[in-house]
């Protein structure tokens, strides 16, 4: 059974307390569990590849260096995406919003009984749904990807973003209308 089949019995905190504790493969765990969460919300938010991979990187270093002093004050994805959103505001500071981009072209490349008809119309879904996200609002989109990617409650994003709860439950109520009504005809 492959790690990411197991049940998810184990808590991040346990995990990270188990990493600080010196068991290197609860950091694998972690590592495992939130890989893809985080490298999919930079990816969504800065449109490059190499850049998403280097501030996945760069989360990550960041995520080691603080093992020693990190502390279960909050749920561990909200300080994880903490992190994150703070690396993603630094990239914007330093650069130009650029378009997103698609992931569906690596989900084809592993498949071994790949379709043709259905990757293109996967693709061509997949292509809408990047699309709609990138004309969401900014404060929309960031909202909408910490609660679909980071998996955070609406009051986690009010102190991720500094935002009020009522402000970001509106961003999500919005964001989620926009994307109901651009992609309806995906259901």
């Amino acid at each position: 059974m492959l790690l990411r089949d197991a049940p998810d019995t184990e808590t991040d905190e346990a995990m990270m307390l188990a990493w600080q504790a010196g068991d290197a493969a609860a950091f694998d765990r972690l590592y495992e569990r939130h890989r893809g969460g985080v490298f999919r919300y930079f990816l969504r938010q800065c449109n490059d590849r190499s850049r998403a991979e280097e501030l996945h990187h760069d989360v990550w270093l960041r995520l080691i260096g603080a093992r020693d002093s990190w502390r279960p004050t909050a749920r561990f994805t909200t300080w994880l995406y903490t992190v994150a959103r703070n690396r993603l505001i630094d990239f914007w500071r330093a650069t130009a919003p650029h378009r997103l981009e698609s992931l569906d072209a690596d989900e084809h490349a592993a498949s071994d009984a790949f379709d043709p008809q259905s990757a293109a119309a996967s693709q061509q879904h997949g292509a809408r749904i990047v699309a709609a996200l990138g004309e969401l609002p900014t404060a929309q989109r960031d909202a909408f990807l910490l609660h679909v990617e980071g998996g955070l409650a609406l009051a986690e994003i009010a102190q991720l973003t500094g935002a009020p709860a009522e402000t970001v439950k509106s961003r999500l109520r919005y964001a989620y209308a926009r994307l109901r009504n651009t992609l309806g005809d995906l259901r």
